[in-house]
């Protein structure tokens, strides 16, 4: 199963990147846990200092934008 970091405060865009990695979920055809950290301390501690931020199975994919599903399913297909 893959996981799925979504880093943000809960805004419009975060709100965003997790629906978009729900649909990317299913478009992958993988199992996958959607995580949302909201907590700057531990956003900060990713290095991630511009949200939203999408971390997927420990690695910093984007951050400081929105990707799309397609971008996202491919990332989750990747090896």
């Amino acid at each position: 199963m893959r996981t799925i970091e979504v880093l943000g405060p809960g805004c419009a865009n975060c709100k965003r990147v997790e629906a978009n990695a729900r649909e990317a979920v299913v478009m992958a055809g993988v199992e996958a846990q959607i995580v949302h950290v909201t907590d700057y301390r531990e956003i900060a501690a990713h290095g991630i200092l511009s949200t939203p931020g999408l971390i997927i199975d420990g690695v910093i994919r984007s951050y400081g934008r929105i990707p799309s599903a397609g971008d996202i399913a491919l990332w989750l297909t990747e090896s």
